[in-house]
């Protein structure tokens, strides 16, 4: 199975499902290539952006895993090219 380069967006409007959250996340670690979260106090929510380079069945699983939080919405962009398992495209 190919890998592919995704970007998981995340808006979290329940600040006591973070933890779960980043538990999902840290299952996650291994296909995670960078994390950015930005909280916006003046909506009371966090915003969170995780890219990845991961089978596709690991990127459905894991923003599937995310969408069932509640107060988290999670949304996935993929890459259009394919990418080797090994990270680089041929």
């Amino acid at each position: 199975m190919e890998n592919r380069i995704a970007l998981v967006g995340i808006i979290v409007e329940n600040p006591e499902s973070a933890p779960k959250l980043n538990d999902v996340l840290h299952d996650y670690s291994q296909y995670i290539i960078g994390r950015m979260g930005v909280p916006y106090a003046q909506r009371g929510i966090s915003v969170i952006s995780v890219i990845l380079d991961a089978p596709g069945e690991i990127i459905s699983a894991l923003s599937g895993k995310l969408g069932m939080l509640q107060g988290v919405s999670a949304k996935t962009v993929y890459s259009k090219a394919p990418v080797s398992p090994g990270g680089t495209n041929n």
